[in-house]
């Protein structure tokens, strides 16, 4: 089959790969219909993220046609279409059980690796690294799927191939982000960061009841996007965020700040610039200046969430404000599992993620692609593959 291949840094290629086979009696192998790249694919398309080895099948955002169930699989038979969510859970662990399922305790084989950086490990992802399972993605003709007694969920008619391929990632992404602001009736939100899981934060923050949401971004296309969900844009190379987030809150500062942006901040400030001294020099593993601007404009006693991905050691991070403001701090990979019925249903009513995507292509045209979505080229805000 051919698949989507990481080559080292800076460098994917479509490569002819061995077919995946049942391994284990809970496995399914899955056609895949649509694979998207997502923002954390340039992590490691750019790098970033240890433990990749070259001829690794990227990809963690697709949805496809079941065509082999292992004989423990009574869930599915070969036909369905289903999304399969990004994180890999069995189950039946203790996290599991608490539909904490990005933290599952038996779908990382290879754990120990992860515990040595991280102190505890958590689920295993498709496509995204050796450290989280080394498990092939789903940029590819077919994938093989693991517990997928737990995972895939079937889809409606209603609900297109590429539609569900957001719904492996970016969209729940954006509902948890949303979820871990608390937000009440009445609250502001300010979210950093109108990539797709930004822009879906903001529609999840209406969907919970927030009264406005700032959006903050510097390329016209995706505030545009966000301004379709209803938000109120902040374009940071024209204004100066925090003043202009305290005026629009009268001098309190958003109830709610979501930074969607994660380790490879961009920023007009002294502190950007050092950090991307630092990364560029290998002094620093993350850019984080959009999670110091959030910490610092969040009202009191407010709600920070961090869907943005960081992957190692961070620096002059001013968590002396978090404390003395009493910020609430909720972050980390997707539950996925645990929103998929609920916006299955809202994407069957009517609301269509498919809105954001820009560029749509095949296989064959990954490599051109990824370089596109990297360097926001062509107002690139999404990107789905056809095999």
């Amino acid at each position: 089959m051919k698949a989507v291949c990481w080559c080292g840094a800076g460098r994917v290629q479509v490569e002819n790969v061995a077919d995946p086979r049942i391994t284990n009696s809970r496995d399914a192998i899955i056609r895949v219909k649509a694979t998207a790249i997502c923002g954390s694919d340039l992590h490691l398309f750019g790098g970033y993220i240890p433990s990749m080895e070259p001829g690794d099948i990227l990809g963690h955002e697709f949805a496809g046609e079941v065509v082999e169930v292992g004989r423990k699989v009574e869930n599915l038979k070969p036909g369905d279409r289903v999304v399969v969510p990004f994180t890999i859970a069995c189950g039946s662990c203790f996290f599991c059980k608490r539909q904490l399922w990005s933290l599952c305790d038996n779908s990382n084989p290879n754990a120990k690796d992860l515990e040595a950086l991280y102190g505890q490990s958590g689920s295993g992802l498709f496509g995204y690294s050796h450290l989280y399972g080394g498990y092939a993605g789903g940029q590819a003709e077919y994938v093989r799927v693991p517990f997928a007694d737990v995972g895939p969920m079937k889809l409606p008619d209603a609900v297109s191939d590429e539609q569900a391929a957001l719904l492996a990632d970016v969209l729940p992404t954006g509902y948890m982000a949303a979820e871990n602001c608390n937000i009440g009736p009445g609250d502001v939100v300010a979210v950093w960061g109108c990539g797709p899981v930004g822009l879906f934060a903001i529609k999840s923050a209406f969907w919970l009841g927030a009264e406005r949401v700032v959006a903050i971004d510097r390329f016209e296309e995706r505030l545009e996007l966000a301004r379709d969900f209803g938000g109120e844009t902040l374009n940071y190379e024209e204004q100066d965020v925090f003043e202009t987030l305290t005026e629009l809150t009268h001098g309190r500062g958003p109830d709610g700040c979501i930074d969607a942006v994660g380790m490879e901040a961009h920023g007009t400030t002294l502190d950007a610039w050092y950090d991307r001294v630092k990364h560029s020099t290998y002094l620093a593993t993350d850019r984080l200046h959009a999670l110091r601007q959030a910490i610092h404009a969040c009202r009191k006693g407010g709600s920070l969430s961090i869907p943005g991905v960081y992957g190692g050691f961070l620096d002059k991070v001013p968590f002396g404000a978090a404390f003395a403001k009493g910020l609430k701090i909720a972050m980390g990979q997707t539950h996925v599992h645990r929103y998929l019925k609920q916006l299955i249903d809202r994407v069957e009513q009517g609301f269509d993620p498919s809105h954001i995507i820009s560029h749509r292509g095949r296989l064959e045209d990954a490599p051109g692609l990824y370089e596109t979505f990297r360097d926001k080229a062509e107002a690139c805000t999404k990107v789905v593959l056809q095999p």
